[in-house]
């Protein structure tokens, strides 16, 4: 497993939002990307320098970070990015599947009329973007288009469950969206996900965002068969 040889980290901006706060979003980013790998090895000089942030304020995020799951400590190597096991990785898209049908539920019950709107553009632009093929692009409608369904829905402790899920399988995501035919069927499930929602049907909506979800499996594993 490799270093950080060769990686590059935008620097951290203090705004608004804390600095901790802007480093977390800033790796997870990264760990979702590919930036930072599976089992990369973290150096705390080498992030304070590409991010720009005192090794205090990195430290504070790589502690949460590791809370989470996100970072593991290696015996030998010391910080790294975490792994996931198959095992581990069944049990995440599992969880998914009872995550996802109950955000779309309450999506259902509490969003507002231009809340559907706003989901129907997302929805347009996540299919452009796997029409696409383009990763990054992908990845970001992708986040998009959940992160409004997960605000519909008003569910906040579901939303960092799902965000903590998804980041702990990126790497299985990324070989997945890849590949065209899950391209082609993720399309196909948006859009039956939306016109669900927009028709207020509760249980077709449930049904076709657990189906998404075995589906994202299954092509995840197919892509991924040395886990």
């Amino acid at each position: 497993m490799s270093g950080m040889s060769g990686v590059r980290l935008l620097p951290v901006r203090q705004e608004v939002e804390t600095l901790r706060t802007k480093i977390i979003a800033h790796l997870r980013r990264a760990i979702e990307e590919g930036i930072l790998e599976p089992g990369m090895r973290l150096v705390e000089k080498d992030l304070c320098e590409q991010l720009e942030v005192s090794r205090t304020s990195l430290r504070e995020a790589l502690r949460e970070l590791q809370a989470e799951g996100v970072l593991a400590h290696v015996s030998n190597r010391g910080l790294t990015v975490a792994t996931v096991t198959r095992r581990e990785a069944e049990n995440i898209y599992r969880i998914r599947q009872v995550l996802e049908p109950l955000l779309v539920e309450q999506f259902i019950e509490n969003a507002s009329a231009p809340d559907i709107d706003m989901l129907k553009a997302s929805s347009r632009a996540l299919s452009a973007a796997y029409k696409s093929g383009d990763f990054a692009a992908i990845t970001a409608a992708k986040r998009d288009f959940y992160d409004r369904i997960c605000i519909g829905a008003d569910n906040a402790i579901a939303f960092d469950i799902l965000n903590r899920l998804t980041l702990r399988t990126s790497q299985l995501r990324r070989r997945s969206v890849v590949r065209a035919e899950r391209q082609d069927q993720s399309v196909s499930e948006i859009e039956a996900l939306v016109r669900a929602i927009a028709a207020g049907d509760v249980t077709t909506a449930r049904k076709v965002a657990e189906s998404h979800v075995a589906n994202a499996a299954r092509s995840a594993f197919l892509a991924s068969p040395d886990l």
